[in-house]
């Protein structure tokens, strides 16, 4: 099985969840105690949120390359950034490396399409809403149609995240508003909702919507696994 190359701590909260479900879903499939070769670049969330919110990108894409850098540089056969915001900068990690970048989008497009869905709603930061690193890649590469919450909803949806699910607070009324952010989703033709923030999936669950939940953090480390252990899709 191939080493992956982990660039996380973007929150730390759902790099927990990528670490469980990589080595959950290399049990699964290897038996006994198998578990997932990992290596782990943690950065201090503090730095990215504050350069993110000041629109420094060259600052963050610096750092995001030394990350990948030195993770190559340790025996990572594949990378992937464990955060669905930061792969605005998935070209230029790439660029900077000679191994691959799985991408998180390519991932979520795949379990999509393997159910049959054309139009589906995103749920994310507002980099990750109103950007096109993102929905372009969904729609040009894939051929998905690609709707988000509407400007005062998206505003809604990016609060929660920084302020309360990045730093491990589980909000009832949070869960309310997300609720009624994907039921007009829904309303407005959305057969399937990407979770698109990996934090996300810590607070909505396949019950909060009648339609299908893509949950990134899990699809995303479910795939790294199978490209680990040289399998397709």
């Amino acid at each position: 099985m191939k080493t992956l190359g982990v660039i996380g701590g973007m929150s730390w909260e759902s790099s927990l969840e990528y670490y469980r479900i990589l080595n959950q879903a290399t049990q699964r499939a290897l038996g006994g105690l198998h578990s997932c070769p990992v290596i782990l670049y943690s950065v201090d969330f503090a730095e990215i949120e504050t350069w993110q919110h000041q629109g420094d990108w060259q600052r963050l894409a610096d750092r995001m390359i030394t990350a990948a850098q030195s993770l190559e540089r340790a025996g990572a056969a594949g990378l992937i950034i464990a955060t669905n915001t930061m792969h605005k900068l998935a070209p230029a990690v790439q660029a900077a490396v000679a191994i691959p970048l799985l991408h998180i989008a390519d991932a979520t497009a795949d379990r999509i399409q393997a159910q049959g869905l054309q139009t589906v709603a995103l749920l994310g930061t507002r980099f990750t809403m109103e950007e096109d690193f993102y929905r372009g890649r969904l729609t040009q590469r894939h051929g998905l149609q690609v709707r988000v919450p509407d400007a005062r909803d998206r505003a809604t949806v990016h609060r929660i995240i920084y302020d309360e699910l990045c730093q491990g607070v589980i909000n009832p009324a949070s869960r309310s508003a997300y609720r009624t952010i994907m039921a007009k989703l829904v309303a407005a033709g959305a057969t399937g909702i990407i979770l698109g923030c990996t934090e996300i999936e810590l607070l909505v669950q396949p019950e909060d919507t009648p339609v299908p939940l893509f949950p990134t953090t899990r699809i995303h480390a479910e795939a790294a696994v199978r490209w680990a252990l040289g399998e397709a899709g």
